[in-house]
């Protein structure tokens, strides 16, 4: 097998930023395709002897150094064309215009690269290398780069970066594996999250020196946070929503609810019940919103506020008229201690009351913003929905309380407490059980549904579990335990109040795990 056509030395009387450079010659020695050709290792080796993935795929490798370099070239190429083009029509040229010039100038370029090796070499690269390489030049200009193949692979559930070189991802019921680098220099790391800032962030999101993190929602709903600066190194982190039009049937499918649960969901949205999801990160929490928020009324005008795009319902198409909106991070000079052209979700709760909105629904309560949700849901109809970070369920109460004193010197636990006591009717917590380290699988499932029943004599809000495991028995998804206060409202809506009665549930037979159960 013959090397690969990306790493011998230079072509004849290439052109490199300007300057022509003879092929093979010494001042060819510094440039990437000077390399001679050279047996590559076996398969990546991961940190402490863990084994690494491969590449996604099995095409032919690039020299990452080419593609780059073919990169600038037709990046400046490109901004010529578009900056004539611009001066001709007064105006600038739309994305698929960018990216169908673009991908000519690549083709050209790669075709010129190719004759220049074959002229060298006497061997043509094959199609599929050409095909290849133009489609990892096209990759760097216009989309993630090296990073790209971990995006399209939709078995992909995270991917974490600690730095050029320490690339892990997960796949569907896997452990994390380690997997070839996305970039030859952390340098080079930045200078890619900074594209994808650009062509994410609608102009309001960067990363540099004075904005050191990052937060953008990439195509196909996944979601990027990146630090650097404040970290010894680039860190990464995109986490990718697999489930992303799911209704209560596809998680009823999935084990992550039976079919007496998804019944009593989608009454308690019919019959404009508040609703709070919790659980930890990744365990499902946005999913099930995003199911849940399916069941209401197709007619019905509701609006979502997100720091960043993550719930899509103004896409799906089930709800007629949805009024999304996105939190702004701001990019200018600080003003009174905030960044200018800065929006918080809680600044947009506000405005979205003046929109005509039946409902609201905001995408996960980080901070402050939750006593103005809070309010929204004592304030208006009902049936609003938001998700909480908690990691049990019977931590939602002080959880909330804590957000809370984030809005003010005046905030008291008190005060909190009544205002979650009045505003939220159930509580949903999110678990999953995590079992691919002993050969199992990632078990996602709802264990607890509590009632928010006002407050209780110790003034705090007193909780009442409708569904809850059984670990008795080694149940630890949420079966039916105690009938809510309002069950006439939930049967007014449509749900049949027999189905409280099996102890449990519609499950066949209890989560089947190789080690115990949730306690």
């Amino acid at each position: 097998m013959r090397a690969s056509p990306y790493q011998g030395p230079l072509p004849p009387q290439q052109s490199v930023n300007g300057q022509v450079v003879q092929g093979g010659s010494a001042d060819a020695a510094g440039l990437p395709w000077a390399k001679p050709p050279t047996a590559g290792p076996a398969g990546p080796v991961g940190a402490a002897g863990v084994p690494a993935l491969s590449p996604v795929g099995a095409s032919p490798a690039v020299d990452p150094q080419v593609a780059r370099e073919l990169k600038r070239q037709v990046a400046a190429e490109l901004h010529q064309q578009l900056s004539r083009l611009s001066e001709a029509s007064g105006s600038e040229a739309d994305r698929a215009t960018r990216r169908q010039r673009g991908r000519a100038l690549i083709e050209e370029a790669v075709a010129r690269w190719s004759d220049a090796y074959a002229q060298t070499h006497g061997i043509p690269p094959t199609r599929e290398q050409d095909r290849v390489l133009a489609e990892a030049v096209y990759d760097l200009l216009f989309r993630a780069g090296r990073l790209q193949p971990y995006l399209d692979d939709p078995e992909i559930e995270n991917i974490l970066i600690n730095g050029c070189d320490d690339v892990w991802v997960s796949r569907v019921h896997q452990p994390l594996r380690q997997v070839p680098p996305v970039a030859d220099t952390d340098e080079e790391l930045v200078e890619l999250l900074q594209d994808l800032a650009r062509q994410h962030g609608g102009g309001e999101r960067s990363l540099s020196t004075a904005s050191p993190m990052l937060a953008l929602r990439l195509e196909g709903g996944m979601r990027l946070q990146a630090m650097t600066e404040v970290t010894p190194r680039p860190y990464v982190a995109i986490r990718r929503h697999r489930v992303a039009s799911a209704t209560l049937s596809d998680l009823v499918q999935l084990g992550t609810v039976d079919t007496t649960l998804a019944a009593f969901l989608a009454a308690a949205i019919r019959a404009r019940k508040n609703v709070m999801i919790t659980g930890t990160q990744g365990v499902g929490k946005t999913s099930l919103l995003r199911a849940m928020a399916a069941e209401i009324p197709p007619d019905e005008r509701v609006g979502t506020l997100e720091s960043e795009f993550e719930l899509w319902l103004h896409t799906l198409g089930h709800l007629r008229q949805v009024v999304p909106m996105e939190a702004r991070e701001g990019n200018g000079e600080r003003v009174d201690g905030r960044l200018a052209g800065e929006l918080t979700i809680g600044e947009l709760i506000p405005a979205a009351l003046r929109m005509t909105l039946s409902r609201i629904i905001v995408g996960e309560v980080r901070s402050a913003e939750v006593v103005p949700m809070l309010r929204v849901m004592t304030n208006g109809e009902g049936g609003s929905m938001c998700t909480l970070h908690a990691r049990g369920p019977h931590m939602v109460v002080d959880r909330i309380a804590e957000l809370c004193l984030e809005y003010g010197a005046h905030m008291t636990d008190t005060l909190a407490y009544r205002l979650t006591a009045n505003a939220v009717d159930f509580i949903v917590h999110v678990a999953m059980v995590d079992e691919t380290a002993v050969g199992g699988r990632r078990h996602r499932f709802v264990s607890h549904v509590l009632e928010v029943a006002g407050l209780g004599e110790s003034g705090r809000p007193a909780l009442n579990t409708v569904f809850g495991p059984r670990p008795e028995i080694g149940e630890v998804r949420a079966v039916p335990a105690t009938p809510p206060h309002c069950l006439d409202d939930l049967r007014r809506a449509g749900f049949d109040a027999g189905l409280l009665g099996s102890p449990y549930g519609a499950w066949s037979a209890p989560l089947s795990l190789r080690i115990g159960g949730m306690r």
